[in-house]
């Protein structure tokens, strides 16, 4: 049980220290920091994949296979955004450039 207090208090802290630094970020670096995002959550997956492989109960393997589905989820919702806020920086085409 002392393992499970080590890990909430882990998350508690990693969550904390995440809040504190993503409002701190100014509008112009969303989408860098998007894209950094969208690789953490690549590496996720992965590690969702490997323990969702390792041996184990069906509370584990299941836990595991939820954090595939949302982590595929956020990876590939986030390559959406990023792509769409990118888009904003094109310039448009007018009458006058043909």
């Amino acid at each position: 049980m002392n393992e499970a207090f080590v890990l909430a208090g882990v998350f508690l802290v990693t969550f904390a220290v995440g809040i504190f630094l993503i409002v701190r970020v100014p509008p112009r670096l969303h989408t860098p920091l998007m894209s950094l995002t969208n690789a953490i959550s690549g590496i996720t997956v992965l590690g969702a994949l490997l323990l969702f492989a390792a041996e184990g109960n069906a509370l584990q393997r299941g836990l595991a296979a939820i954090a595939v589905v949302m982590g595929a989820f956020n990876l590939v919702g986030g390559f959406a955004v990023t792509s769409r806020m990118l888009g904003f920086f094109k310039k448009k085409a007018t009458a006058s450039d043909d």
